[in-house]
């Protein structure tokens, strides 16, 4: 187990005793153990542990050091595994509530007897939750609107989730001997943010022992349906997975028509009927004569008819005059158009980025030092890492003061100068933008950082002329380098903060002011939607991870989804820059 694992099982202890009342003073200890152990350098917890010198970390005392080195030594530990059993699952399940805390979920269970979601529905729709000391009717109407929310959004994934999900099962597919071809397709594969289930397109001719293996997956919780070449299956986490299955002469046509979305396969449909032919998931044929679609396309199999059999998705659209058009911008808005044209943007890649600005340490809320971000920044190929740790108005998230600031200041520079790494780091902060919108530092603080991303952290509740000008006080003020998570939406938890985008991108591009793609998969805003005009006007953007671990440096991949779903290019973004002309870009800003 790594050290930022152990130190999130602490946490979660620290959560589960405070839902049982626990004395608060063990609570803290747990609290303050898992932020001890992130401080951690990750190679030398397993020093510490094999010197029996845990204990000596501030924070760090006997019968914690006992279990972190339990958990480290073998993954499992008894205690949590009790304790968790202790607790009532729908308890936990209502953390999951937006403003849900343990306090909040105890009081309700210890005063009402509430112990699930939906005995807190009840509570709340009788009213007896505003009746509760502490709570009123603000606070019961939040409620009932996260629950709905809950429910309304908990059809659907987060992208990130559903793709480590199905990577695996498709690496499995594709390792079989019977399977010939194998793929996702559906809205993961066109990168949208989040995924109603996952659907599996395999060519194979010995199809039961793909079947077999497929209801056969580990997690699977249900099996719904079973064919001899169709399956469906349900996995813990509640996602639903379909497996069709075809013959290879059919997978690139099953593989678009699955892929879709609805929308852009009406267009191609309607393209293939204005050249006398039918498309469908079954094949490309000529629209007259008697016969379904499947039948048509079984009769042509080795017929010259275009295409009976594509090698690949390219030749389908090649057949109907058109370019290529990337699954991520099947989207039916314009992309048949450009295609035919020609005029499809080269879409940014993986390997155009360089580098992200809006990461944290473990000198805010971060998971991991600046030597151990820096280390996965390089790990990844990385020219250049940026570190922005929180102002000090976000207390909840440990935000720097100025003197602390001053220091990680002096630190990244000497990192720098020691030539330890390869990857440059730059000095940043992620600046709270008070509720006037004034910065939460002065301009003489944030002058000598290379970079300030300015967000919005409190006072989500404004009204939307008041939220808007907030956001343009921030983007005009000379020290803001880029706005971040324009509008503050969590993704299936909660909606973004009302503001006037228009306004807020006009007021950005004419102070030359960069907004993020924040590419955390629970945000991933600014929306995709918003972003080609915007890049069109001249709107610069930054895929920014977020990332307050190492490992959430990779988010950066979900990021790249929305960003090739705007039609995003390597010139629209900060970071796909080579660090000379990071540095420059830098520099004429603050001039």
């Amino acid at each position: 187990m790594t050290k930022n694992e152990i130190a999130d099982i602490l946490s979660e202890i620290a959560t589960l005793l405070e839902l049982q009342g626990e004395n608060p003073f063990k609570i803290r200890a747990y609290q303050s153990g898992a932020r001890a152990l992130e401080a951690i350098e990750a190679g030398e917890l397993a020093r510490l542990i094999a010197a029996e010198e845990l204990k000596s970390v501030k924070g760090i005392g006997d019968a914690l050091a006992q279990k972190i080195t339990e958990l480290c030594q073998t993954g499992r530990l008894e205690y949590f595994d009790k304790l968790k059993a202790s607790v009532a699952p729908g308890l936990v399940e209502m953390l999951q509530i937006p403003g849900m805390g343990p306090k909040k979920v105890r009081a309700l269970h210890d005063k009402l007897g509430i112990a699930d979601i939906a005995a807190l529905t009840t509570a709340c729709q009788d009213g007896r939750v505003a009746e509760l000391a502490g709570f009123g009717e603000k606070t019961q109407e939040k409620i009932l609107a996260g629950i709905k929310n809950r429910e309304a959004y908990g059809k659907r994934h987060l992208w990130w989730e559903a793709a480590a999900v199905a990577e695996p099962i498709v690496e499995g597919l594709r390792r079989l001997p019977q399977v010939q071809r194998a793929a996702a397709a559906g809205s993961l594969r066109r990168g949208l943010e989040t995924v109603g289930d996952l659907d599996f397109i395999v060519a194979a001719t010995d199809v039961a022992p793909v079947v077999a293996w497929f209801v056969a997956l580990p997690g699977v919780k249900e099996v719904t349906a079973q064919g001899e070449t169709k399956a469906s299956v349900r996995f813990e986490g509640g996602l639903q997975a379909d497996l069709r299955i075809v013959p290879d002469a059919q997978f690139v046509f099953a593989l678009h028509h699955f892929t879709g979305s609805k929308d852009h396969n009406v267009q191609m449909r309607q393209r293939a009927l204005a050249r006398g032919l039918s498309l469908s998931e079954w094949g490309l044929v000529p629209a007259e004569g008697e016969g379904t679609a499947r039948e048509k396309a079984e009769k042509q199999k080795g017929a010259s008819v275009p295409p009976a059999a594509p090698g690949d998705e390219a030749a389908l659209f090649a057949a109907l005059g058109l370019h290529f058009v990337p699954p991520e911008l099947r989207e039916g808005l314009d992309e048949i158009e450009q295609a035919e044209r020609g005029a499809l943007p080269r879409l940014i890649e993986a390997g155009d980025l360089r580098g992200a600005f809006h990461n944290h340490t473990t000198a805010s809320d971060g998971g991991n030092t600046l030597l151990e971000m820096t280390a996965a920044a390089e790990a990844l190929g990385w020219d250049y890492l940026g570190i922005a740790d929180h102002s000090k108005a976000s207390f909840q998230a440990n935000g720097l003061n100025e003197e602390r600031l001053a220091r990680q200041i002096e630190e990244i520079h000497a990192l720098n100068a020691s030539k330890r790494f390869k990857v440059h780091v730059f000095t940043g902060t992620e600046c709270d933008i008070l509720s006037d919108g004034r910065l939460d530092f002065d301009a003489d603080v944030l002058r000598p950082l290379d970079y300030v991303v300015a967000s919005v952290h409190n006072a989500l509740t404004q009204d939307e002329d008041t939220m808007t000008a907030r956001l343009i006080r921030a983007i005009e003020d000379p020290c803001t380098t880029m706005l971040g998570h324009a509008t503050g939406r969590l993704l299936l938890r909660r909606e973004g903060y009302r503001v006037d985008l228009g306004r807020v991108i006009d007021a950005a591009i004419a102070h030359g002011v960069i907004i993020e793609l924040n590419a955390s998969p629970w945000r991933l805003d600014l929306d995709w939607r918003h972003w080609r005009r915007a890049a069109e006007r001249g709107l610069l953007c930054a895929i920014n991870p977020d990332a307050h671990e190492t490992s959430g440096l990779q988010h950066v991949r979900a990021g790249l989804n929305s960003a090739r779903k705007a039609g995003l290019t390597r010139e629209s973004v900060l970071n796909t820059r080579s660090l000379a002309d990071v540095r420059s870009y830098f520099a004429a800003r603050k001039a």
